[in-house]
């Protein structure tokens, strides 16, 4: 997996922002909000980690199972691949 360059991350007010520019900000017409996890994940993929090594760490980081971040994983990169936040 690797990340759509055409986004950045952005702090503003205590949340987090996915926001387009280049080609995408005229194609994409919004922004996309995160949490802390989902910031979390975003930058776990600057790694270019797989779903196995992002669940673990975030197994660690937030004291649940492996399974249960494994799947929360799964949908939210489903969600960000919806967007064209990231590509296989």
């Amino acid at each position: 997996m690797k990340k759509n360059n055409e986004f950045v991350l952005r702090e503003m007010a205590d949340k987090y922002i996915l926001l387009p520019f280049g080609q995408n900000a005229l194609d994409f017409n919004g922004v996309i909000t995160l949490n802390e996890t989902g910031k979390f994940i975003w930058e776990m993929l600057d790694s270019e980690s797989d779903i196995d090594v992002i669940a673990k760490e975030m197994a660690a980081k937030y004291g649940i199972d492996e399974e249960t971040a494994k799947n929360d994983t799964v949908a939210f990169i489903e969600s960000l691949k919806e967007d064209g936040c990231i590509y296989d």
